[in-house]
């Protein structure tokens, strides 16, 4: 793909979501916050307004025609996320209602029934809180014991160290593919296979791949991948867990209640099959039916072409950034062609604090977001309280990064000139 047509890509696409087109403080909005949440294309809101206004009902076992077509759209959504990760199995794809209940239900219905004192899990000083806190709870009431992965020098995923934690008492590798922070591509091949060597399992926390670039499970040989919907185009309140069919079948169910049940008396009860088993209660219907047309949309445009362009887009973020010299950037630089890392930024600007200079650009129209990003450990590893994020979808542009470069140096200029 050339540089020509990937704008070409950018403009055609641009057109799909309407809320690009408004004007924030006067100014054309420039969303740089896709690592928080994504925009929504205009056929993702549609499904979800053809659903309430057209055929809004309960889904299973009802008889007359509005559930028997929400039930038939609900579950060919559930089709379109086994296709567009690969998986081998429709049965093996559970709605959550984000990945950090899918991460929650591996650490209850696998965690807390298979761990045993002295029993080890991986994790990195990376990880989102949501791949944190579940496991500091599945150990505090196992006895299984914490094991955390440390950066390189160029703050990426230690391989070298991870192969030295992996032992037979290792029984769980939990990572995420890229870091919403550090923007590294974590090399999940390796990771994987190794783990596996030893009888562990792997669960992927993929919220930053799957929306970016093209997933298959069955290639990585991940145990369990998890993602949420709001990132990938799709709205709020729905995410997904994918899980080898084996061990979905092994694991207890998570939440009890309707719809997870075969049947029920009173001192006992009988559970569905898979994947019902794990979504207890009625789901989020319209939700689930547009994360099938965000999948189509997001399959209509190619993940090949989203992760080409994306890729383009993060170097010209990164050598404009290069050229505002009070900028310091967390995580890998680019590789010539962006491979190694996500279409997002990390940074501070010397002494101006980040949520000041998002205030600022905000002023401009323009969106990032500043904190901790949920990952407080990681940035007390880093030794700074908080960055500012700039993240990027394949619906913006080479344009949209000149315009915050150009803003980011005003506000760095003017913050200069108030403290001398």
């Amino acid at each position: 793909m050339t540089f020509t047509q990937e704008r070409t890509l950018s403009a055609k696409v641009r057109a799909d979501f309407p809320i690009l087109a408004q004007d924030v403080n006067g100014k054309p909005l420039v969303y740089l916050d896709n690592a928080a949440t994504s925009q929504k294309p205009t056929a993702v809101l549609q499904a979800l307004q053809d659903y309430y206004q057209g055929f809004n009902a309960n889904v299973h076992r009802g008889v007359h025609a509005l559930s028997a077509k929400a039930t038939e759209v609900y579950e060919a959504a559930r089709d379109k996320v086994a296709a567009f990760v690969n998986a081998a199995s429709r049965n093996e794809i559970v709605y959550t209602r984000n990945a950090s209940e899918a991460i929650n239900l591996v650490a209850y219905a696998w965690g807390m029934n298979t761990l045993q004192p002295g029993d080890e899990i991986i994790l990195t000083v990376m990880e989102h809180h949501s791949n944190l806190v579940p496991w500091q709870l599945v150990a505090q009431r196992t006895g299984a014991v914490l094991k955390f992965v440390e950066l390189t020098e160029t703050q990426e995923f230690d391989l070298d160290q991870y192969a030295s934690l992996v032992s037979d008492k290792t029984k769980l590798v939990s990572v995420v593919h890229v870091s919403n922070t550090l923007g590294c591509v974590n090399p999940v091949v390796e990771i994987i296979e190794i783990a596996h060597r030893y009888g562990a399992k792997v669960l992927l926390d993929a919220c930053q791949s799957v929306p970016h670039m093209p997933i298959d499970v069955q290639a990585l040989d991940c145990d369990w991948l998890v993602a949420s919907g709001h990132k990938m185009c799709a709205p709020t309140g729905i995410g997904f867990l994918y899980g080898k069919l084996a061990l979905l079948q092994a694991m207890p169910p998570f939440l009890g209640g309707g719809e997870m049940i075969a049947d029920v008396f009173l001192d006992h009860s009988t559970y569905a099959e898979l994947p019902h088993k794990f979504e207890a209660g009625t789901p989020a219907i319209g939700e689930a039916i547009a994360l099938g047309a965000a999948v189509d949309y997001l399959t209509s445009v190619g993940m090949d072409q989203i992760h080409a362009y994306e890729q383009e887009l993060t170097l010209h973020l990164f050598e404009k950034l290069a050229q505002v010299p009070e900028v310091k950037i967390y995580g890998p630089k680019p590789n010539t062609t962006a491979s190694n890392r996500a279409a997002l930024a990390a940074f501070t600007s010397g002494a101006v604090h980040p949520n000041d200079l998002s205030a600022l650009l905000d002023q401009e129209g323009i969106a990032i977001r500043t904190g901790h990003h949920c990952t407080q450990p990681l940035h007390r590893y880093l030794g700074v309280s908080a960055t500012a994020r700039a993240s990027l979808y394949f619906y913006n542009t080479h344009e949209e990064i000149d315009a915050f470069i150009v803003a980011l140096r005003e506000t760095i200029d003017f913050f200069s000139n108030i403290m001398g």
